[in-house]
């Protein structure tokens, strides 16, 4: 058994990582943190896990770090940077949530969060966990970036066809949607109940930060340089996302060629599944699991495609993937504490 904390446990990819652990066959809960709730029962916080024997929620101070295996950072950006620093040597394992260890170059990192990396050595160590193509780099590894999710979701979805050389690194167009999980749980009026629902909003048009690290990824698995084209949207729901990408077929490959391709890719793959041919991947048939439904569509217009993909942004695109790099950083089964499926109706 390996002793986990989780860093930041009061916010939504917290709770979430706690409900995956307490699933795990060979993890234990030892400690949680949350600044500004430390000292309360965790139930009181999320009533959820009324009648669970849970550690109380403490400070980071307060952690017995000798009794800790692996720490997983549910931090805010900026925030985490500084706690991975204070305890990257009293750790065997840390597994980064935030945004502050996936950009692997610092003056980009600046640019894009506002805020200077003031840790780049230990960029150097680092490795940017997206399980399907990070698995082979990720056994032994210290410190483990998870990626975003948006860019789970597109990356999952684009990766294949681009490290095959069937679509085009150019006019890549990333028309994504999430649920209002991924801003975090904040009392922020913009995410009021009466401010969300009834409607969708396209938000950080042209700005996002996860489009420069589509764009580093897409380099560093695909091997290609490109600048997508990604625009966020907020829809009144909690958990979820879907990216649909319209992508340009290379020349002389066709679209039977292409899905042949993906399933290929991920004939293997415990989580990613491509569906068969007609089915339209949704949000619902993934809530709550660590899986990620792929449909690819002939576009209208000659030589185009779509690519669809969904997950739910709390699990595979945060926690779920976070405790599936864990796995992989042991050698374990990368599939142990993940095998439920999305919970539907």
């Amino acid at each position: 058994m390996k002793h986990a904390v989780v860093l930041g446990a009061s916010g939504y990819t917290g709770a979430e990582a706690v409900r995956l652990i307490l699933a795990h066959p060979k993890l234990t809960l030892a400690a949680m943190t949350a600044h500004s709730r430390a000292g309360e029962d965790y139930a009181d916080v999320f009533r959820n896990f009324a009648g669970q024997s849970l550690p109380p929620l403490t400070k980071l101070d307060e952690v017995d770090w000798d009794k800790i295996d692996v720490a997983f950072a549910c931090l805010p950006h900026g925030a985490s940077q500084d706690t991975i620093a204070e305890i990257y040597d009293r750790v065997e394992t840390i597994i980064d949530l935030s945004a502050d260890f996936r950009l692997a170059d610092p003056e980009l990192y600046a640019k894009t969060y506002g805020r200077p990396h003031d840790f780049k050595e230990l960029l150097n160590d680092r490795i940017y966990g997206l399980s399907e193509y990070a698995a082979d780099n990720l056994r032994g590894a210290k410190l483990v970036a998870c990626p975003g999710c948006y860019p789970t979701c597109s990356l999952e979805a684009l990766l294949p066809g681009l490290e095959k050389k069937l679509i085009s690194p150019d006019g890549i167009i990333i028309d994504a949607k999430s649920g209002v999980t991924g801003a975090g749980r904040k009392a922020t009026l913009a995410f009021a109940y009466s401010e969300t629902t009834d409607g969708a909003q396209a938000y950080a048009i042209g700005t996002h930060r996860h489009a420069p690290e589509i764009d580093q990824a897409i380099h560093e698995f695909a091997g290609v340089k490109t600048t997508v084209r990604f625009t966020p949207h907020l829809l009144p729901m909690n958990r979820g996302m879907i990216a649909t990408c319209h992508v340009n077929l290379n020349p002389d490959v066709t679209l039977g060629q292409l899905r042949a391709g993906y399933e290929d890719r991920y004939k293997r793959s415990a989580f990613v599944h491509v569906l068969p041919e007609g089915q339209i991947p949704q949000t619902r048939h993934v809530r709550g699991s660590n899986h990620c439904q792929i449909g690819i569509f002939a576009d209208r217009a000659p030589n185009s495609a779509v690519i669809v993909s969904v997950i739910d942004n709390l699990t595979k695109g945060s926690s779920g993937q976070a405790i599936q790099n864990y796995n992989l950083t042991q050698g374990w089964d990368e599939t142990l504490g993940l095998s439920g499926v999305g919970v539907f109706p």
